[in-house]
């Protein structure tokens, strides 16, 4: 069978009267799971080995940096570090590591011994509060704030690493402060700047408001296109994940996130969800083979202990189940054209296939009786109408989903055990 084109059976308004490019020429994601994502107090810190397929995975859907620890956080995090990038070596992956370090050389130097143990590069992630709340609670004034960031970056630098320097509660930062620390930061040697919404304070509209904002401080030194920018998003207000593509639109080239959004307090921007929307709305390429990212998720929620919620976009249980008898026979009608893709879609605005799941058709009270033919018959059982009648009985009846157990009882006419 010849299908219909895309652009006859679906119009989409997402794209519609668009103009100009959403994305920069050339971005990239961070993924910070194994560093910000093990800071929520929930999780469990993951085995080593764990550690190493998480990475194997994000190389192999992509991704383009890994944060592999905070050694200044002891022993382990130096071990698992080293191990880590040891790892990206051996393999020969493509993903590139970063270390985060607080602006204070005890906390680079293992990052450094890290690099020169592994014999590759490790990005150093230098970190230091800038907004007026922290800096009243640290007693810190703007003289101390300054020299400890250029010393940190100017050690980094000096020891032939790249280095970014991340302002922690940049949206609530003041612009003045702001713009004297990067300036300080670019002087010193960074080649990047981090902004962080460390307590997901911010809206869309700030988010745009402050990467302009620091473009035009990177402009205004001459050095538009030579300074990159990172968004760095948590997820207290829900806002997380299209706040990190706000970022991408306002001129970030690269956005950090966490495997199921996992991290402090609610979490960070999700990683999973930020390939996702960034795959439909063409800013990866058709090509790209995403359809590990449910091995990844799994194998978060497993090592990591952090529970998948049945709602939860793509990854959840209920994301491509339906018991609902409208929307089955819908489907339904569309497999029997013989047209995957629109099976995929027409009850779906994430297709499936693409990310490693399948649409799954339940059957409960909710449920016609093709939802209970196409069961049976997808089950090998015979959907002859008497059997059809009895699990649709059964169903009614219900106030919730039927078992397996329970559909093959009913469809045999006998009990469920």
């Amino acid at each position: 069978m010849t299908r219909q084109p895309a652009s006859d059976i679906i119009y989409d308004w997402n794209t519609h009267d668009t103009h100009a490019p959403l994305w920069p020429h050339k971005f990239a994601l961070f993924d910070e799971t194994l560093r910000d994502g093990l800071q929520s107090p929930s999780v469990h810190d993951p085995s080593i080995e764990d550690k190493i397929e998480l990475v194997v995975l994000l190389d192999r859907l992509g991704v383009e940096h890994v944060d592999i620890a905070l050694p200044g956080a002891g022993p382990r995090a130096v071990e698992d570090g080293l191990r880590l990038a040891e790892e990206i070596r051996d393999r020969k992956l493509r993903i590139r590591p970063a270390c985060a370090a607080r602006t204070h050389l005890n906390d680079i130097r293992p990052v450094v011994e890290i690099s020169q143990k592994a014999g590759i590069a490790i990005e150093v992630m230098t970190f230091i509060g800038s907004s007026p709340i922290r800096q009243f609670a640290e007693n810190w004034d703007a003289e101390r704030i300054l020299k400890m960031s250029a010393e940190a970056v100017s050690f980094a630098t000096q020891n032939n690493l790249p280095c970014t320097y991340v302002t922690e509660d940049t949206i609530r930062s003041r612009p003045e402060m702001l713009a004297a620390l990067f300036k300080n930061a670019i002087d010193s040697g960074a080649h990047r700047l981090c902004l962080c919404d460390t307590v997901g304070h911010a809206t869309p509209l700030g988010v745009e408001s402050l990467v302009r904002f620091t473009r035009s401080v990177i402009a205004g030194m001459g050095l538009s296109g030579k300074v990159g920018i990172d968004w760095h998003g948590h997820n207290d207000r829900g806002l997380a994940v299209v706040n990190s593509l706000t970022a991408l639109q306002a001129g970030a080239d690269r956005i950090h996130g966490t495997v199921l959004g996992a991290g402090e307090r609610v979490g960070n921007a999700a990683l999973d969800q930020l390939l996702v929307n960034l795959y439909l709305m063409g800013a990866l390429p058709a090509d790209r083979d995403l359809s590990a990212l449910d091995a990844l998720c799994a194998l978060l929620s497993r090592a990591c202990q952090v529970p998948i919620p049945y709602n939860y976009p793509v990854f959840g249980t209920d994301a491509f189940r339906t018991a609902t008898g409208v929307h089955a026979a819908a489907i339904i009608k569309a497999e029997r054209k013989g047209d995957a893709y629109l099976a995929d879609r027409i009850y779906s605005g994430v297709p499936a296939a693409m990310f490693g799941r399948r649409q799954e058709i339940e059957i409960g009270p909710m449920s016609g009786e093709s939802n209970v033919c196409y069961w049976l018959e997808r089950h090998g059982v015979s959907a002859s109408t008497e059997a059809v009648k009895r699990v649709f009985a059964v169903a009614k009846a219900a106030n919730r989903l039927l078992s397996t157990e329970e559909i093959l009882a009913a469809a045999r006419g006998s009990e469920a055990t």
